[in-house]
């Protein structure tokens, strides 16, 4: 029995975790992985998977839409990997074979498995088409309208005109003074606000505080560098380094499930 498998998740660090405790599977094969919904979406009727794993919170859709706009028929089973808080989760128990809570641990995620191995295994197997139809609709009408909306845009006054960058765009955010300096591919822009208000402004699945003077882009981060001193230093995807304070660590190392 050789089992399909896609990973899809927008963090690039999750992504190689699941990889890596899937690849202890010998009955799973790993198709490949999507770091958006589109691709998601794309792969999932291109290479057919019989299993998923599905981020819910992504930065251009929700796993939910990816599900909504997929044509393979049957759909292939979904363990959902979230960030949600406990109350949406609810309706998972109800309606969908399996989810991860983020951070999961290893003895976690190999429950799920063998569960979908023994789920596959029996004679009388059969998709759960309407459990994830249900699921659907059931986040759609109400869970979702209690997630909170982040900025999609930061306004930038320059002189006598407001420019607009998009926020999943920012690779990192600086305090500088009373000024965050903003830096995305093409400049460095400047907004007289505080790095605290920034922050409740941005995607909590996307951005973190790691200093009380840095925030980064989650997506951007290339790798972690451990100092013999029990110290970490961010490597962003253009180089720059970034010490992680104490104070800020835990949270840091859980939100990549580390």
């Amino acid at each position: 029995m050789v089992i399909k498998t896609l990973i899809i998740d927008d963090e690039a660090l999750a992504r190689l975790r699941l990889k890596n405790l899937l690849k202890e599977v010998n009955e799973i094969e790993i198709l490949g992985e999507c770091s958006n919904g589109k691709d998601a979406i794309n792969k999932i009727d291109e290479l057919q998977p019989n299993l998923i794993f599905l981020d819910i919170q992504m930065t251009d859709m929700t796993g939910f839409d990816v599900l909504e706009k997929i044509s393979l028929n049957p759909k292939p089973i979904v363990i959902f990997v979230t960030a949600y808080n406990e109350h949406a989760l609810k309706a998972f128990d109800y309606f969908a074979f399996d989810y991860l809570l983020k951070p999961y641990k290893d003895d976690r995620f190999f429950k799920s498995v063998n569960n979908i191995l023994k789920y596959i295994d029996n004679k009388d197997y059969k998709p759960f088409e309407d459990k994830l139809e249900n699921l659907v609709k059931y986040i759609k009408t109400s869970e979702t309208k209690t997630i909170k909306n982040y900025s999609e845009k930061l306004p930038i006054k320059l002189g006598n005109k407001v420019f607009f960058i998009k926020s999943n765009e920012i690779k990192y955010i600086i305090a500088s003074g009373y000024y965050a300096e903003i830096f995305n591919n093409e400049k460095k822009y400047l907004l007289r606000e505080s790095l605290s208000n920034l922050i409740d402004t941005l995607n909590p699945q996307q951005f973190i505080r790691i200093h009380r003077s840095t925030i980064i882009n989650l997506n951007e981060v290339a790798e972690l560098i451990h100092s013999n001193y029990g110290e970490i230093d961010v490597k962003m995807t253009d180089s720059k380094l970034f010490r992680i304070s104490k104070s800020y660590k835990k949270d840091f190392l859980t939100k990549m499930g580390l």
